[in-house]
């Protein structure tokens, strides 16, 4: 059974800085291209990056410099580095493989609040 459980959500001002996790159990972290989605209200659900197996990473040109995922293997754990964070950011924030989701392994997500 596939379980992804994201976390490191929270308030934070423009600017400022966040690091979210998203820990992975079964075979899809080993074998699956993964990436971090984001939802904002009223938004539909929107692929912001991304990260081979092999450390191949592709972004959204809405974050591009300014967001990054590393993975650690051995951990089974996917990061998003969020730095220079806007207003415009604000979301919740969920992990699945990628580029394709999987709908059956959506995890609660974690949100994500910029205040200007």
């Amino acid at each position: 059974q596939v379980q992804l459980v994201e976390s490191g959500g929270g308030l934070v001002q423009a600017g400022g800085s966040l690091r979210l996790s998203c820990a992975a159990s079964g075979s899809i972290f080993s074998i699956n291209e993964m990436g971090w989605y984001r939802q904002a209200p009223g938004k539909q659900r929107e692929l912001v990056a991304r990260i081979t197996r092999g450390g191949i990473t592709n972004y959204a040109d809405s974050v591009k410099g300014r967001f990054t995922i590393p993975r650690d293997n051995a951990k089974n754990t996917v990061y998003l580095q969020m730095n220079s964070l806007k207003p415009e950011d604000t979301a919740v924030y969920y992990c699945n493989r990628a580029p394709y989701y999987d709908g059956r392994y959506w995890g609660q997500g974690t949100q994500v609040t910029v205040s200007s």
